[in-house]
C-alpha cells in the first residue's frame, strides 16, 4: 500500500471515504393534543427520499400521553458525504396497535430537510498520518464531513398546506459514529425498589442520560417497563460509546428509575450518577451497584438509606472496525477478472461485436475492466491480477472451457497490472472461438475454493474480489446460486457487470438488494456478496462513476466478513481520538455498526 494509492481512492470520494454512520435522536415539544381524555400518544416516522419517492426508513417507539416526548429510539443513517439527502420527519398520534400512519392515526405535523443539515454540521478537512512498513503515508480525505457532537437542529412542525402545527417543534440531535469507538452491551437489574402503587407493585423502567459539556442532558437509553416487579431484570441493550459517553470514560451519566403510568404521569423512584469508568469495574464475578436515591426522601427522612439498588450485572465491550482499519493493517485485495467469450457477443472481427477492438476507443468490456481494475490495483501490493475467460473453445484442442486463463498459462494466470490484463485480453481474442453457454459457476467455485484455502491464515491479510463481465443472463443459474451461497462464507466479493443491451432482469436475483439470495435447496447466503450493475447505465458517465457504483458495497462486505470471523485488523490500527484509554480496552469483535470510512 503506497501513499499515492491510498490517496487515489479516498481523495476521489470513492467507497473508502464516501460513507459514514450517523445517529439521529429526536424529541418534540408542544405537540397538538388530539385525544379527549388523555394526551396524544406520539410516534415519529423518518422518511427518506429515493429517486423522487418517499419511503419509510425507521420509526420511534410510541410514548403514551405526552406532548413533550423525548424518544429513546435512535435512527441510524448512512451518511454519504458527497450527496444531499432529503429527509422528512412525520409525527403521529397513535390510536391503534397496527400500522402507524394510517387513517386511524392523527397527523401532528412534519418537517422536511436536506441532509447533511448544514446548520448543525461542521465540515472538517482531515489529514491523518500512518506509518506502513516504515513508510509514512499521509492520507487525505477531502472535505470529510464530521458531525459535531452536541449540535442540534430545531424546526417547527407543519400540517398540510404549509400551515404551522401550533407551537409544535421537533429537535434532532446528530452524532457521527466512529468505527474506532465500538459499542457496549449493558445488563441492568434492580432490587428492593420503592413501591409506588397502592394495590399492586411498581412498574419500573430505567433511563440513562449523558451530561454534556454545557450541562444539558441527552437521553441515551430508556429500558422497557417491567410490570408489577420491585426486583426487575431489564433486557440487555447495546449503545455506541460515542452516544453513551462521547468516548470519555469519566463523563457523568444521570440514571433515573421511574414507576410507569399509562397516562404518562410516571412516579419518580430514585436516581444515581455513574461513569463508564465505574461500569468497567465489573469482572471476576463481581457486580457494580448503585444506591437509587430520592433527594426529597433523603432530606425528610432521618433513617433513609435508599429507594432500592440498581445493579450492573454484566458489561460487554465490542470493538467496531472499519474498512480503512483493515486496509491500514495491511489487508491486500486480490483482484480476479472473468470475461464472457460466448458467441452472443458477436464475431470480434465485426464492428458490431461487443468484443470488437476499435483502435480509437475501448469496447465496453475494456471500459468496465479499466474503470474497476485501476481502483482495485491500488490495494494489491504486487499488482498482479488473475485474468480468466469462460464460454469459448480454446487451443490446442478447441474444447469448450468455462474456466481458462486468457494468457493460456494454467500454471500462472496472473497478469502484470491492469494493462497486462488488457494486453492478454486483446491477444486472446484471435486465438479462441466464441461459443457458449454462459456458465459462471465454475469460476465462482474456483475463486471461492482459492479464498477458502487461505482461511488457514487466521489474520486479515487477504481478501478477494471477482469481477465478472458478461453480455447476458447466466445459463447455469441454479449452480450459480449454489456457488454464491458457498462463496458467502469466504473472504470474497463478486461484482457482475452486464455488458450490452440484453435483458438483465433475472440477474437482479443474484444481487441480494431485493431479498436474501438462496440456493436451490433454500439455504440463504451468509452475507450479501454480489453487486450487479448494467454497464449501459454508465455509458455517458465517467469511469470514476462506474467504479464508485460497482465498488460501493465492497467496504461493508470486507468488514462484515472479518467481523463474522472475529478477526481483528493487523497492526497498525488507528486509535480512538480520545484522551481516555478506551482504545486500549480489551474488546470483542462483532458485526460492525460503525463507520465504513
Amino acid at each position: 500500500l503506497s501513499a499515492a494509492s491510498t490517496i487515489s481512492w479516498a481523495a476521489l470520494g470513492g467507497p473508502v471515504a464516501c460513507v459514514s454512520k450517523v445517529e439521529l435522536r429526536v424529541a418534540c415539544k408542544a405537540l397538538l393534543d388530539r385525544d379527549t381524555l388523555n394526551k396524544s400518544d406520539p410516534c415519529v416516522i423518518l422518511m427518506v427520499q429515493n429517486q423522487g419517492q418517499w419511503t419509510e426508513l425507521d420509526r420511534t417507539e410510541v410514548i403514551k400521553s405526552n406532548l413533550h416526548p423525548v424518544f429513546a429510539k435512535v435512527f441510524t443513517l448512512d451518511y454519504y458525504f458527497e450527496e444531499v439527502q432529503k429527509l422528512r420527519f412525520e409525527v403521529y398520534d397513535i390510536h391503534g396497535t397496527h400500522s402507524i400512519g394510517t387513517r386511524d392515526d392523527d397527523f401532528l405535523g412534519g418537517v422536511e430537510c436536506t441532509y447533511p443539515m448544514y446548520n448543525f454540521l461542521c465540515l472538517i478537512k482531515s489529514l491523518t498520518t500512518h506509518k506502513l512498513n516504515g513508510t509514512v503515508c499521509r492520507v487525505a480525505f477531502s472535505c470529510v464531513p464530521q458531525i459535531v457532537a452536541q449540535k442540534k437542529m430545531v424546526k417547527p412542525l407543519f400540517l398540510k398546506y404549509a400551515k404551522y402545527a401550533g407551537k409544535s417543534t421537533i429537535t434532532v440531535h446528530a452524532e457521527e459514529i466512529s468505527g474506532n469507538n465500538g459499542y457496549v452491551e449493558l445488563f441492568f437489574c434492580a432490587k428492593k425498589l420503592d413501591d409506588k402503587d397502592l394495590f399492586s407493585k411498581s412498574d419500573p423502567f430505567l433511563e440513562i442520560y449523558r451530561i454534556n459539556d454545557d450541562g444539558t442532558e441527552q437521553l441515551v437509553h430508556r429500558t422497557e417497563v417491567i410490570k408489577n416487579n420491585l426486583n426487575p431484570v431489564w433486557e440487555p441493550f447495546k449503545v455506541s460509546l460515542i452516544s453513551l459517553c462521547s468516548c470519555d470514560e469519566d463523563r457523568k451519566l444521570k440514571c433515573l428509575v421511574w414507576d410507569s403510568d399509562s397516562r404518562g404521569k410516571h412516579d419518580f423512584i430514585g436516581e444515581f450518577y455513574a461513569t463508564f469508568r465505574e461500569m468497567q469495574k465489573i469482572g471476576g464475578g463481581s457486580k457494580v451497584t448503585w444506591d437509587c436515591m430520592n433527594p426529597k426522601y433523603k432530606l425528610k427522612k432521618k433513617n433513609y438509606k435508599n429507594s432500592g439498588v440498581v445493579i450492573l450485572s454484566d458489561l460487554k465491550l465490542h470493538r467496531v472496525y472499519s474498512f480503512l482499519d483493515y486496509i491500514m493493517g495491511g489487508c491486500q485485495i486480490h483482484f480476479t477478472v472473468a470475461i464472457d467469450f460466448t458467441a452472443s457477443n458477436g464475431d470480434p472481427r465485426n464492428s458490431c461485436s461487443l468484443h470488437y477492438i476499435n483502435p480509437y476507443q475501448p469496447n465496453e468490456y475494456l471500459k468496465a475492466l479499466i474503470a474497476v481494475g485501476e481502483i482495485c490495483q491500488d490495494y494489491d501490493s504486487d499488482k498482479r491480477f488473475s485474468a480468466l475467460g469462460f464460454g469459448a473453445r480454446i487451443p490446442p484442442n478447441y474444447e469448450v472451457s468455462h474456466d481458462f486463463a486468457i494468457n493460456f498459462n494454467p500454471e500462472d494466470d496472473e497478469c502484470e497490472e491492469i494493462q497486462g490484463v488488457v494486453e492478454a485480453y486483446q491477444n486472446c481474442l484471435p486465438k479462441i472461438q466464441l461459443y457458449g453457454p454462459t456458465n459462471v459457476s465454475p469460476i465462482i467455485s474456483r475463486i471461492a475454493k482459492l479464498s477458502a484455502g487461505e482461511e488457514t491464515i487466521k489474520d486479515a491479510s487477504r481478501y478477494h474480489i471477482l469481477l465478472i463481465l458478461t453480455d447476458g443472463v447466466v445459463t447455469d443459474m441454479a449452480d450459480t446460486r449454489e456457488a454464491i451461497v458457498r462463496a458467502s462464507y469466504q473472504p470474497l466479493s463478486i461484482i457482475i457487470v452486464g455488458v450490452g443491451n440484453a435483458d438483465f432482469t433475472d440477474m437482479q436475483i443474484l444481487d441480494g438488494d431485493d431479498g436474501v439470495l438462496r440456493s436451490p435447496k433454500g439455504e440463504p447466503v451468509l452475507r450479501d456478496i454480489v453487486q450487479f450493475v448494467p454497464f449501459r447505465d454508465f455509458k455517458t458517465a465517467s469511469p470514476a462513476a462506474l467504479a464508485k457504483c460497482v465498488l460501493a458495497e465492497v467496504p461493508n462486505q470486507v468488514v462484515e466478513y472479518y467481523s463474522h470471523k472475529a478477526i481483528c485488523p493487523m497492526p497498525p490500527v488507528p486509535s480512538c481520538d480520545s484522551p481516555t484509554s478506551l482504545a486500549n480496552t480489551p474488546t470483542e469483535s462483532l458485526p460492525a455498526v460503525g463507520t465504513t470510512a
